[in-house]
């Protein structure tokens, strides 16, 4: 189970920056200003609200695609820790969790070969569509979706309860059915893991943090800290480490 695990982080990992690409791909050429857009997702890991000046942005050149899967894991990743991704109120989990934890690999095991548009265009209201629905939503706002294709056409789809079939919405489906596979299995494993994230300014401890950004010799210099998370980390119950995607700067660019 571990082993499977890990083969759903690594395709977590492969959607994430996937649809992450596309984005920013789709991002210039609608001309946004991509230094901005990075500042403004700096400035929401770090609680402020307040986009950095320019000159403050801890994001080097050529490094905004980490930021902005920053952004998409982030909001992708809301309400892992709920057998629903509170979407309801279920207590499945507490009420008979050895039938939970039965019927969670179950789905796990029938949908991993499913083609995900395939399967929401005969079950567009499944709880597995309802997320792909919030997250879309959650992830692409209004005003960020009308920049990039000109007008609303695939928002007013996801809200009136459809899957767009777009390269755009297919691309985000591969990341949506990659995290709820990853949500099945976590919730199959007894006990669950745990899961974590480099905070801003934390040390970084090679045990449970992976740089995004490449060092020479593969080792992260010293003086290097969390400049923001890019994706979590997570704890099995058997002591396995699957470690968090983080972004490092000095300690003094912060």
């Amino acid at each position: 189970m571990p082993e499977l695990f890990q083969s759903c982080i690594g395709s977590v990992k492969e959607g994430s920056k996937s649809f992450t690409s596309l984005l920013l791909s789709l991002m210039k050429s609608a001309h946004w200003d991509i230094a901005a857009t990075v500042r403004s997702i700096e400035a929401s890991t770090t609680g402020s609200g307040t986009p950095a000046a320019a000159t403050d942005s801890i994001v080097g050149p050529n490094h905004a695609k980490y930021a902005l899967e920053s952004y998409v894991n982030r909001k992708i990743f809301q309400g892992f820790d709920h057998e629903t991704f509170y979407m309801d109120g279920s207590l499945s989990s507490l009420l008979n969790p050895n039938q939970f934890r039965s019927d969670c690999f179950t789905q796990y095991r029938d949908m991993k070969s499913m083609d995900p548009i395939e399967l929401l265009g005969i079950l567009p209201t499944c709880q597995f569509g309802n997320f792909c629905s919030k997250k879309y939503l959650s992830i692409v706002h209004p005003k960020m979706e009308e920049s990039l294709f000109g007008d609303l056409e695939q928002r007013r789809q996801v809200l009136a309860g459809n899957h767009p079939r777009t390269r755009f919405y297919g691309e985000f489906l591969v990341l949506a059915k990659a995290v709820w596979l990853l949500h099945l299995l976590a919730f199959s494993l007894d006990p669950p893991p745990t899961h974590f994230e480099g905070s801003r300014g934390a040390e970084f401890h090679a045990q449970y943090m992976e740089s995004v950004v490449r060092f020479p010799g593969g080792r992260v210099a010293a003086g290097h800290v969390v400049g923001f998370p890019v994706s979590p980390g997570f704890k099995l119950g058997n002591g396995l480490i699957v470690k968090a995607r983080v972004y490092v700067v000095p300690r003094s660019e912060l």
